[in-house]
């Protein structure tokens, strides 16, 4: 019936009071209407699920925010400490509408900010119950808040880190000559939970060809000796925060002449990276820290995608590590660091950890150590 995250631990009431009333504050009169997701588990404690039936927090510019969710989907939010958090429950029945209700919180707004990933089914019910209000996004409200990680979130990242260190570390034990890709990737994603996991939300084993391809997935290649092997993967832990490291692997000596070269310019560029994290710097200034050492090894045009991503309660999330982003980083903000060299039709490498910005420099989630690993 029902698709909904696996669920946690809830923070503390006064973190989830202070969350929903940053957003209030930083909504700044637009009304918010927060889908199930990443954002409503960032404010309520739960994702909820996302189906046919409209679940939303409401959060008008004045007056108390409101929980409209269907009569039967509820008791998946009982758990919650929503009376302490002045949080009405509204439920509905089929037959009913649930954009009228949600509407009658809203009335007056000029400006009604809907979750980025809202169904569009949802997103088009509502507006007809708001004709009057300019609908916009929620995303660049919500980002704001949920780019600078507290202590907890954190500790949930060191924790994820942690967690899927001890993954790669066990690689060895499944990656050989003979077997398939996917065969290698379903021993993989086993151990992500059991080494900490809720699941496994992700796993890249690229060998040969398919590692020049960043986001390759698993096959059925038939891994042989001598390939180059790059192996991503990441999932979320209870807390539901997200793991997400590169390292890359050779199936005995590397078959390619040019690849020890190759791979130490590719070490170096992700450790300058790294090297110049800190408060005060853009985002754009750790792209360009990786991308100069490949560039002026004559690898720039290898190089095909941003140098990291945001991470968190979403795999992918705000700040992305890109030229052209002129965001000034500061304390709490998490981000990969993952340069690439891909070489169409022969192997590809990457190094990923996943780093916070500190009041004062840098600390990496992830410690296993950046050289190719020969099997």
């Amino acid at each position: 019936m029902s698709s909904r995250s696996p669920q946690g631990p809830v923070p503390d009431v006064a973190v989830l009071r202070a969350r929903l009333e940053r957003a209030r504050e930083a909504a700044a009169g637009t009304g918010l209407l927060i889908a199930p997701g990443s954002d409503l588990r960032y404010l309520l404690g739960q994702a909820g699920g996302s189906l046919e039936r409209l679940t939303t927090l409401v959060v008008p510019a004045d007056g108390s925010p409101a929980l409209v969710v269907p009569k039967l989907e509820a008791p998946g939010f009982a758990d919650l400490p929503l009376d302490e958090l002045g949080v009405e429950v509204i439920t509905w029945v089929d037959g009913e509408d649930p954009y009228g209700v949600a509407a009658d919180r809203l009335r007056g707004s000029e400006r009604v900010a809907v979750s980025d990933f809202t169904p569009a089914l949802h997103v088009l019910a509502l507006r007809n119950a708001l004709p009057d209000a300019e609908q916009v996004l929620a995303g660049p409200i919500v980002r704001e808040l949920r780019m600078r990680k507290d202590a907890a979130e954190v500790e949930a990242l060191r924790k994820a880190g942690a967690a899927i260190d001890r993954v790669h570390a066990r690689v060895g034990e499944w990656l050989r000559p003979g077997r398939t890709e996917a065969e290698v990737g379903a021993d993989i994603a086993a151990a992500i939970v059991d080494e900490g996991h809720v699941l496994a939300e992700f796993v890249i084993v690229g060998s040969g060809p398919n590692g020049a391809s960043p986001h390759h997935g698993v096959s059925d290649r038939v891994i042989e000796a001598g390939d180059v092997v790059v192996v991503d993967i990441g999932g979320p832990v209870a807390e539901g925060y997200y793991s997400d490291s590169t390292r890359t692997y050779a199936v005995g000596e590397p078959r390619d002449a040019d690849v020890a070269a190759t791979y130490a310019v590719l070490r170096d560029a992700q450790q300058a990276a790294v090297d110049a994290v800190r408060p005060g710097v853009s985002a754009e200034s750790i792209d360009a820290a990786a991308r100069d050492v490949i560039t002026a090894a004559g690898f720039g045009e290898l190089f095909i995608h941003r140098t990291g991503h945001g991470i968190g309660l979403d795999v992918h999330e705000e700040p992305y590590i890109v030229s052209g982003n002129e965001l000034i980083l500061e304390p709490g903000m998490a981000f990969s660091v993952e340069p690439g060299i891909y070489q169409p039709g022969r192997w590809g490498a990457r190094i990923e950890d996943i780093v916070v910005v500190t009041a004062d420099g840098v600390e990496s989630m992830n410690h296993r150590p950046h050289e190719l690993v020969v099997l």
